[in-house]
């Protein structure tokens, strides 16, 4: 039996490590020759790289015969965490449960300690992430300019994504970019990484003066909101929603 699986649905691919799945990105590329096998420990995913025309089912199980490489790749990470009916994920540093009845509507709402949908459960997950993320955009929109505007900081366009090395980004006309994932994590965290990205609005570097504007734009322990970031961060990544 293999130990590569997918959903013929449309669903992302499995690899079976030992008694785990592990997800799989899988990625055609024009130029690659062979097949490429990547642990992504950030993202608690694998990724597969093949040639355009190749055969993914076939580069599946190749992959799924790597079990000794693959168990001792994905020992140096926690297993990702799959979201759907029953299960639990973190909102506003809140661990909420996911309260899923058929009938109820379909569209996501937060309510107390738990989050609350209707519709497929199959597509649980997927509306649950798109949820998530719109509340991180208008948040975060709306932090980063009530901040830049007692600041007296001039703000370009803010936007969401979901990068694997930072948390936030500012760009020399004034962008800022967020990961979506700081809308599961607590609120001081969120708002001390925003003040992060509105003080390179001023200060491009992060020397004292830099510093010093963050600590004066949030208002709270930014150390405290750095700490949690480095000790918790990653585990928001383990989170995989379809």
């Amino acid at each position: 039996m293999s130990n590569a699986s997918s959903d013929l649905q449309g669903d992302r691919p499995q690899l079976w490590v030992g008694e785990t799945p592990w997800p799989v990105r899988l990625v055609h590329h024009a130029q690659s020759r062979r097949y490429k096998l990547i642990f992504d420990g950030a993202r608690g995913e694998l990724r597969l790289t093949l040639p355009r025309r190749a055969n993914a089912a076939r580069a599946l199980k190749w992959a799924s015969e790597q079990q000794e490489w693959l168990a001792e790749q994905v020992g140096k990470a926690a297993a990702p965490l799959c979201v759907g009916p029953g299960d639990s994920v973190p909102v506003f540093g809140v661990l909420r449960r996911i309260d899923w009845n058929p009938d109820a509507p379909r569209a996501v709402r937060l309510a107390g300690d738990a989050v609350t949908v209707g519709g497929p459960a199959e597509t649980v997950g997927r509306r649950i992430e798109r949820w998530l993320k719109a509340e991180a955009l208008a948040i975060m929109t709306r932090e980063s300019r009530e901040i830049a505007d007692r600041a007296g900081l001039g703000l370009g366009r803010v936007g969401v994504g979901d990068p694997r090395s930072r948390w936030g980004s500012c760009t020399h006309g004034g962008d800022l970019r967020y990961s979506w994932r700081l809308v599961m994590a607590p609120d001081q965290v969120r708002r001390a990484t925003v003040a992060h990205e509105v003080a390179h609005l001023r200060h491009m570097d992060h020397g004292p003066d830099f510093h010093a504007l963050v600590d004066e734009l949030h208002g709270g322990d930014v150390a405290a909101a750095r700490a949690w970031l480095r000790r918790e961060g990653r585990g928001l990544h383990r989170y995989r929603f379809g």
